[in-house]
């Protein structure tokens, strides 16, 4: 294998591994910093080492063993360290110790210990921000740089994120365990928060000039999965697993050949990817198969499913899609969900109707800046022939648009508007 070869086989040896190995560590050095820093070290002596001896038969046993035994050594160098400012008594409760014991210590409950982990970069104690750039820090592997480019930020602005949310983890002496009795709804929320956060960045970027970032989805879907996995009792986790697949099913479709965005009722639908269909639907019975009350992901999913079991657009059940986004809105109470409830009581029952709810949310302050108001509020216009008035509202959302292929889409709707109506087309 060539050298290149081997570096990209360590690579992808790492973004398996390295949750695994900063979750072992973690669980006895106590700091999520030094944690990684250790996996970190293991993988340098990797791609060191592999180059000239060959990829090991069992990859992530090497680097756990590395890891374990440069953990052992930061343990002892600061017990010596204790015992030198005579602190040892007090600040060594609880450390594992050296030998059989401390390896039984690392390489136990291993699933336990990547839950911790999730729960942990996704705690509520961070920043929004601080906690998806560190998710995707310490569980997906990748590096500063590439999440840098993922979200369309500058490098150090990530590295300061990771850096603020690692001290703030530190000073909050938050503890590496599962979160229990009334705080896991709350945890659980934070951390399905984050992954679906990380998914819609993916989906629908909020910047730039690519409409979607499928990787960035790809990263999200793999966490879900992980996710579901490990806490199979939990309807909403499946539900959320099943509202990515069913969306990313879409991601073929979503785009022309240019980049430019196309929207849902105008995709070529024998292009949605039918493995993730399957899927999708797959997770959204799970859900519902554990006659929990279904949460706000998994009623997304159900809409969204509404899509996937339809051949075409115009075969869609906008009435049970209304249904479900009544049952939404009075779970999530959120200005948002009542735009998109808006839509599919145009779709099911006329544009006018649709209309008056849009009118009716104008003056929300939450949707001030949300270019989809004015977007919706003039595809609805259009199609009731009000076409001037449609184009200002076209106007105004791509001056409220920060993803440049979606002003540009937005833009030319406002000119089409000119001279012949539109039908409306929900994104």
């Amino acid at each position: 294998m060539s050298s290149g070869a081997t570096h990209r086989a360590i690579e992808a040896v790492w973004r398996i591994e390295s949750a695994r190995l900063i979750g072992a560590l973690m669980r006895v050095v106590h700091d999520v910093g030094v944690a990684e820093d250790l996996a970190q070290e293991a993988f340098i002596a990797a791609l060191e080492r592999w180059p000239a001896t060959g990829i090991p038969e069992n990859p992530g046993a090497w680097l756990m063993t590395t890891a374990k035994n440069r953990a052992f050594d930061h343990l002892r160098q600061r017990k010596m360290r204790q015992r030198k400012h005579g602190e040892f008594q007090q600040d060594t409760a609880g450390l594992p110790p050296a030998g059989p014991d401390f390896d039984e210590s690392v390489d136990d409950d291993v699933g336990d210990d990547l839950l911790r982990l999730i729960f942990i970069a996704c705690h509520p104690v961070l920043s929004k921000d601080g906690r998806a750039a560190l998710t995707l820090r310490l569980l997906g592997g990748l590096t500063t740089d590439e999440i840098a480019r993922a979200f369309l930020v500058p490098e150090p602005t990530i590295a300061q994120r990771i850096i603020r949310a690692k001290r703030t983890l530190g000073e909050a002496c938050v503890p590496f365990e599962m979160p229990h009795g009334l705080d896991l709804p709350t945890r659980l929320s934070s951390v399905m928060e984050v992954i679906y956060l990380i998914f819609n960045e993916g989906y629908v970027a909020t910047n730039g000039d690519d409409w979607t970032r499928p990787e960035l989805c790809q990263e999200a879907l793999r966490l879900g999965r992980i996710l579901a996995e490990l806490l199979d009792d939990e309807a909403e986790v499946h539900g959320l697993v099943a509202l990515m697949e069913l969306h990313a099913s879409r991601l073929p479709a979503r785009t022309g050949a240019s980049g430019k965005p196309i929207l849902l009722l105008d995709q070529d639908r024998s292009r949605w990817d039918r493995l993730l269909l399957h899927r999708g639907l797959a997770a959204l019975g799970r859900a519902e198969a554990l006659k929990q009350p279904l949460g706000p992901y998994a009623l997304q999913a159900a809409i969204a499913a509404c899509h996937a079991r339809t051949r075409v657009a115009a075969e869609t059940d906008w009435t049970r899609i209304v249904a479900l986004y009544d049952a939404l809105v009075e779970l999530t109470q959120s200005p948002i969900v009542e735009l998109n409830r808006a839509v599919a009581v145009s779709m099911a029952f006329g544009p006018a109707a649709g209309l008056e709810l849009v009118d009716a949310l104008e003056g929300e302050r939450a949707l001030k800046s949300y270019h989809l108001l004015p977007s919706v509020r003039g595809d609805l216009l259009m199609k009731l022939g009000r076409h001037a008035e449609a184009r200002v509202e076209f106007e105004r959302a791509a001056s409220l648009a920060q993803n440049a292929r979606e002003r540009t889409l937005l833009l030319a709707r406002a000119e089409e508007s000119r001279t012949w109506p539109s039908s409306g087309r929900p994104m």
